[in-house]
């Protein structure tokens, strides 16, 4: 009798510890800063992107801090961010820290472009080292 009804407070502890781990999990990637690239299919443009940066970014400090995440405005859903105003154009790079845009950057020129444009905008939420005041 009282093995069965342990078996069963294990196993539901067991399922309890799981979905606040998942929870927990899902509060802190919500908060966490992240690069959306919004895109489209035949974007010349996105391809570009794809051709000249998307190989290298994700060995980058750069998506240390901002990791990618990739959204095709034509199939996805709307992904809930707390956007500050619509995407019209793609590409359009939005820089999201906890749950709120910080800026981003709308068409895609040249890579010296973008590594520039997004240095800028990781500055706003990247840790800044304390200055010396001598």
């Amino acid at each position: 009798m009282y093995h069965g009804m342990i078996g069963k407070m294990l196993k539901s502890t067991l399922i309890g510890a799981i979905l606040l781990g998942a929870a927990q999990l899902s509060a802190v990637a919500a908060h966490a800063a992240e690069l959306v690239m919004f895109e489209r299919d035949g974007c010349v443009w996105c391809a570009r992107w794809d051709r000249d940066v998307g190989p290298i970014y994700p060995k980058t400090d750069e998506a240390k801090l901002l990791p990618l995440r990739r959204i095709n405005i034509d199939h996805d859903k709307d992904p809930g961010l707390g956007l500050a105003s619509p995407v019209r154009f793609t590409p359009t790079f939005v820089v999201i820290d906890q749950g709120r845009e910080v800026g981003r950057i709308t068409g895609y020129i040249n890579d010296d472009a973008f590594w520039g444009l997004l240095g800028a905008l990781a500055a706003k939420i990247a840790p800044q080292p304390p200055r010396s005041h001598i």
